[in-house]
């Protein structure tokens, strides 16, 4: 098969390929996240929300240069852009919402089967970041890190 034609198949290994990267960092993210998360609760004594606002921009904006270095280098050029940026943070507000509500939702599921609320915030907060990441890669896919056709140029 050429390599220059497009086929279903080549196409969805590489919807895979993106989406197996951009989990990877979303690992590192994550870590970022939770731990920026809980040092401001434990630490800081930082409400669960502010708390929670505040390890999101921290690892938005670390995902935004890894995924435009790493995962979307082809589309992004691996250029950084104010336009660009302001389009993945737009976009990881519908993450960020999801990732709160998750949060919080989560939280109030677990305290009818845990006692400690340190597990059950935890656990929480580890589908919170679960749950946005569905949210974030496709609008990263989709939106922010789109393809151009030939004819968009």
């Amino acid at each position: 098969m050429d390599q220059s034609t497009p086929s279903p198949i080549r196409s969805h290994l590489a919807l895979i390929r993106k989406a197996g990267s951009f989990a990877a960092i979303g690992v590192v993210n994550a870590a970022l996240d939770f731990g920026v998360f809980w040092i401001a609760v434990q630490t800081f004594e930082i409400p669960k929300i502010p708390a929670n606002v505040l390890s999101w921009a921290v690892a938005v904006s670390a995902s935004y240069v890894m995924n435009s270095f790493i995962t979307f280098a082809a589309e992004s050029g691996r250029k950084l852009a104010w336009r660009s940026y302001s389009k993945f943070v737009a976009g990881g507000v519908a993450g960020m919402v999801t990732n709160t509500a998750a949060l919080l939702i989560g939280d109030w599921v677990l305290s009818f089967v845990l006692q400690s609320e340190n597990w059950r915030l935890a656990l929480a907060k580890l589908g919170a970041i679960g749950a946005s990441f569905v949210v974030n890669f496709s609008i990263s896919h989709f939106v922010v890190f789109r393809q151009q056709a030939a004819n968009d140029n």
